[in-house]
């Protein structure tokens, strides 16, 4: 266990993520324009999209059914454990008790890239259509914001956002439709018309994933300036419940007989919080709720913690439950 957090803390993914934070933290001018980092964003996503697509092409959906009811599970179960942990362990009202759950049950694009590499280098891959499920695990925020609306329904009557609104407002988000998008091209495209972009979406996709790991740092740097106001139960809870959820996601797919790679992605990705989508939905449904909670819990505790420490943990989790 010690060797893979050795190797995992000086990978170039985690070193350029702790660079990021260091040079907040001494104040430097290292500065990356918001819209370079929107195009690495975009990039990635859309590269990750692709590259599923064209695993996916070549899979069956009785090969996937399995893996498709493990998803399922996640995103009902993931979001529900965390709104009633952050309502009643933590002591949060029904509305930032709904705006934690969002960013828990959703997932982190940045985490799951870092797991997908991290996989690849022990020698696990992940299959291709775990893409597919990533992008699916996205609905966990319509699932958060439904157990919140129920919550605050039986609580005061409060209807809030209607459903239908809250549904669009997720499938019209970016990583949804980035990586959605790229499932279908990647896997209509077929290996000829593939060949012909491979260079730049897959021989780049690691280079541009430490530029963009040195952004999150800084942007995880200036979010730890609120660590006292989150207080010391929720930093509690931004370490453990990744811990949960990555434990119930890898024994879960392992009964469902996933493989090794694919069931520690789902758990890395199942343990991982949004702070991009998932936020921007929190508001429009619940505008009362404090963003200083559930972003800071999400970015400033859980993001650091994951891409130092819970990626070999989940990894070690997943090892277990296959019996390694």
């Amino acid at each position: 266990m010690d060797s893979i957090l050795i190797e995992n803390l000086i990978s170039p993914i985690t070193m350029a993520f702790l660079l990021g934070i260091l040079a907040t933290l001494i104040r430097s001018d290292l500065e990356i324009p918001e819209p370079v980092i929107r195009i690495f964003a975009i990039f990635l996503l859309f590269s990750i999209g692709l590259q599923g697509g064209r695993e996916l092409a070549g899979v069956s959906f009785a090969d996937i059914l399995s893996a498709l009811a493990v998803a399922v599970a996640i995103v009902l179960l993931v979001p529900l454990a965390a709104f009633f942990v952050a309502r009643y362990a933590v002591g949060l009202d029904i509305v930032n008790a709904a705006g934690v759950a969002a960013l828990y049950g959703s997932v982190s694009s940045v985490t799951f890239l870092v797991a997908r590499s991290y996989a690849e280098a022990q020698g696990a891959p992940m299959q291709g259509y775990i893409t597919g499920l990533v992008a699916l695990l996205e609905l966990g925020i319509l699932a958060a914001l439904f157990y919140g609306r129920l919550a605050l329904a039986r609580a005061s009557g409060a209807a809030g956002a209607p459903l239908s609104a809250i549904l669009m407002e997720t499938l019209r988000g970016r990583g949804l439709l980035l990586l959605g998008g790229g499932l279908v091209i990647g896997a209509a495209s077929g290996e000829a018309n593939f060949a012909k972009i491979e260079p730049f979406f897959v021989d780049l996709f690691r280079g541009v994933l430490v530029l963009f790991l040195l952004e999150m740092g800084m942007t995880a740097g200036r979010q730890l300036q609120g660590f006292a106001a989150v207080g010391a139960r929720m930093a509690a809870f931004g370490l453990a419940m990744p811990l949960v959820n990555g434990f119930f996601a890898t024994g879960l797919a392992t009964a469902f007989g996933l493989p090794l790679g694919s069931c520690f992605v789902l758990g890395a990705v199942a343990a991982s919080a949004s702070y991009i989508d998932a936020p921007a939905a929190v508001r429009a449904t619940f505008p009362a709720a404090n963003p200083s909670i559930y972003l800071t819990a999400s970015l400033g505790i859980t993001f650091p913690f994951m891409l130092i420490a819970g990626v070999p943990i989940i990894w070690q989790m997943a090892r277990f439950w296959q019996g390694l």
